[in-house]
């Protein structure tokens, strides 16, 4: 998700991962994930294009 903008889906990304035999009881796992930008070809539509064409299939 953009830091400023919601509607932006560019920013959308799942990564699937495993980490062999953790956590133990007693432990934590916390992971993180940043980028300096959106994907270059990214599928998710965007929110604002979504509104517009259902704002036009409503008139």
């Amino acid at each position: 998700m953009h830091k400023h903008d919601e509607g932006m889906r560019s920013h959308y990304l799942t990564v699937q991962f495993s980490i062999v035999d953790a956590p133990a009881p007693d432990e934590l796992v916390i992971a993180l994930g940043a980028s300096i930008g959106g994907r270059p070809h990214h599928r998710i539509g965007d929110r604002y294009q979504d509104l517009k064409e259902l704002e036009s299939n409503e008139a």
